[in-house]
């Protein structure tokens, strides 16, 4: 791949000079970067990045829509917007949520703004392999003092037949004072077995004031090799809660980092992750407290499988001024297999003297008192195992907004557990 072809993407999409030049750039730091550091995880070998620019053709993996509420909705099959909702209310209030392409004609200064802010394409190597090679995305605006009650819903399928990179930038801002309940879902579709990669940024912009509750379902198949980065940027009293899934089938690292920027800003990150056969998976959860009086609490539960790696880097940094901050951080994993592996490690970095700071970790097997009860109870060893698990991936599953959404997040951990 050249930095001609690059060019001539864009020139087919008619983006503008800045993002055109923004490619080329990353492109050229390429080779120069390290790849970034996910402690403890050997993923250096990966193909994480086949260097093409390329776009999916037309899937025949379209999903029915004829049940969809009638919600703030977006939905794309490869590269491809195969439905788009937005009913006229929220349109007639300035909010649009469309593919990327389409946003940098709606809101072309909103995208100058706020994309690639809360991540540097020269922050490491795969920052800037994402911002020279995405291929499609999508933009959800949200202007000031709008409040949504019902959730919005983004939905991106990988066509399994598909080799093209499933690589996405996915932006959301939310203006200052609304408030929004996000659903996103990442997904492989179909019976195909062809070999993918997916580079997945998504940026959350929470301006001042803004409440944001962040919801994803990561189901991306086991042909597919990932790398997600989720991304937040808060502004004075903003919060961001995000209840994240982790339910992949291939190998996959990700980061999901918070940036407390405003005084008095909040994040809330729960993640659960399933790991089972021989994937390996490793996530970095960071939340870094720069305004005063900003509040990060991570939660991550994970559980293993068979032969399955699942690794929990959580890291909660207090930057010097930050007064009166409070990170707090807890990773537990439980493990269902002798022959599984797993970390987690907990970091904080404390450059501040005024502040409150804790962390708690833990691996270990199914507690047999529980066991004991429930089988007391009159369930089998399958079922109370199920149980077990369900309720320890409890703090997430009950943060999914749609209830069909959650059901179907507890149907993908039965099915895992039983081809035990």
């Amino acid at each position: 791949m050249t930095k001609e072809t690059i060019k001539l993407f864009s020139e087919l999409h008619a983006e503008p000079s800045w993002l055109s030049e923004l490619r080329q750039k990353a492109f050229d730091k390429i080779e120069s970067l390290e790849l970034p550091a996910i402690e403890r995880v050997k993923f250096h070998r990966w193909n994480l990045g086949d260097g093409t620019i390329t776009e999916s053709e037309p899937s025949t993996n379209i999903p029915d829509f004829t049940a969809l509420d009638n919600h703030l909705k977006l939905v794309q099959v490869g590269t491809q917007t195969v439905f788009e909702q937005t009913p006229v209310e929220l349109a007639e209030q300035g909010v649009v949520f469309t593919d990327f392409h389409s946003a940098l004609e709606e809101i072309p200064e909103i995208i100058k703004e706020f994309f690639m802010s809360s991540v540097k394409y020269d922050d490491d190597k795969l920052a800037a392999y994402h911002t020279a090679y995405f291929n499609s995305g999508a933009v959800l605006y949200i202007p000031d003092n709008v409040e949504i009650t019902e959730p919005i819903e983004g939905i991106f399928y990988q066509d399994s037949d598909s080799d093209v990179p499933f690589n996405k930038h996915i932006l959301i801002v939310a203006g200052k004072n609304s408030k929004i309940s996000y659903l996103e879902r990442l997904e492989s579709r179909g019976e195909g077995s062809a070999k993918a990669t997916a580079n997945i940024t998504v940026e959350v912009i929470a301006r001042s004031g803004a409440q944001v509750k962040f919801a994803a379902i990561d189901r991306l198949g086991e042909n597919v090799t990932a790398y997600i980065s989720r991304r937040g940027k808060l502004g004075n009293d903003a919060s961001i809660d995000w209840a994240i899934a982790v339910m992949n089938e291939g190998n996959v690292i990700a980061d999901f980092d918070s940036d407390l920027l405003g005084n008095g800003s909040h994040a809330d990150l729960k993640a659960i992750a399933l790991s089972s056969g021989r994937q390996i998976q490793g996530i970095d959860t960071r939340v870094t407290n720069y305004g005063c009086n900003s509040i990060g609490n991570i939660l991550q539960h994970g559980v293993i499988l068979e032969k399955a790696t699942l690794t929990f880097n959580g890291i909660g940094h207090i930057i010097k001024g930050a007064k009166g901050a409070d990170a707090q951080q807890e990773s537990r994993v439980l493990m269902l297999s002798d022959q599984a592996r797993s970390d987690a490690n907990p970091i904080l970095l404390i450059d501040e003297n005024d502040v409150t700071a804790g962390h708690a970790a833990s691996i270990g097997q199914v507690d047999p008192e529980d066991m004991y009860y429930l089988m007391s109870r009159g369930l089998d060893k399958a079922t109370a195992e199920r149980l077990v698990v369900r309720g320890f991936l409890g703090s997430v599953i009950v943060e999914i907004p749609v209830k069909e959404v959650r059901d179907e997040m507890i149907a993908t951990i039965e099915e895992k557990l039983s081809k035990r």
